[in-house]
């Protein structure tokens, strides 16, 4: 009977991650059309009346949205968190910064803290 359970529950898990899995490429479009719509609303209220320039239909803003995902932001599915900073990310930078955090003083602790507070504000 305990078997029967475990399956049950493998079956059902199997099944609910497939669903998961078909809607990602209708959320993909569906953010593409939503943002390609952001675009031409942006683009059409400021454009024209700051730099004098024409406005552009939505499937060009779809376009524009597109190639500027490949120009600046890519396609790599890491969703902003791709840059290293500090967590651990490229590089090992974050382990680096551990080990020195942890390889501090008191003291030393307290005056890095001290810096960094006059630093941002």
């Amino acid at each position: 009977m305990n078997e029967e359970k475990e399956t049950m529950n493998d079956k059902y898990c199997g099944r609910r991650s497939r669903k998961w899995w078909i809607l990602i490429p209708l959320f993909v479009i569906a953010g593409v059309f939503i943002f390609g719509a952001l675009v031409m609303y942006l683009w059409n209220a400021v454009m024209p009346s700051v730099f004098h320039l024409g406005t552009i239909t939505y499937c060009q803003a779809i376009l524009l949205f597109i190639l500027s995902k490949i120009l600046f932001g890519g396609f790599k599915g890491r969703g902003g968190r791709g840059c290293g900073c500090g967590r651990g990310g490229r590089f090992g930078r974050g382990r680096e910064w551990k080990e020195k955090w942890m390889s501090m003083s008191e003291e030393e602790r307290a005056k890095f803290k001290e810096e960094w507070k006059n630093r941002c504000c």
